[in-house]
């Protein structure tokens, strides 16, 4: 696949904020790519190309770690994949508007297995809360945030 640079890598299956990154994106000239299983149908706009894979549960995480490049911006809530694109260089930033680094990428992970091993022992866990305006304009501020800084970085 032929790409520019810098694009936006959304894990879209579960996105809430796909609206946010067309937009901010479309406004600095980044493109997105939006990957999702075929079960989530996603339309293709200017500046939004759709790639849809089979509804495997890794699918679109393996897809993902196979195309990511140093330098994109990747959004996804999945800490393990989020680990892998930072590995390769790329930036990585939560549907809430949290950047994920080494600072605070080892206790996700920890925390994310510790509630894995409650739940494989039958106990509950707590899923994420829901997305408000607040949730949706923080995003919005910090990937406009995240593609300014990056803009200036490529005029230096």
């Amino acid at each position: 696949m032929q790409r520019s640079a810098r694009t936006i890598v959304v894990d879209g299956d579960a996105c809430p904020v796909k609206t946010e990154i067309a937009e901010t994106a479309r406004a600095f000239s980044i493109p997105v790519l939006m990957v999702s299983s075929y079960d989530h149908k996603l339309q293709p706009s200017d500046g939004v190309k759709v790639i849809q894979v089979d509804r495997s549960s890794q699918s679109v995480d393996l897809y993902i770690v196979n195309h990511v490049a140093k330098g994109d911006i990747v959004v996804t809530q999945d800490f393990g994949l989020a680990c892998i694109a930072m590995a390769k260089g790329a930036l990585v930033l939560s549907p809430r508007g949290e950047q994920y680094d080494e600072g605070n990428i080892d206790f996700l992970m920890e925390r994310r297995h510790e509630a894995a091993k409650k739940r494989r022992s039958g106990g509950r866990t707590r899923g994420p809360k829901p997305m408000t305006n607040e949730d949706r304009e923080r995003f919005q501020q910090k990937l406009t945030k995240v593609l300014q800084s990056e803009q200036e970085k490529d005029c230096t």
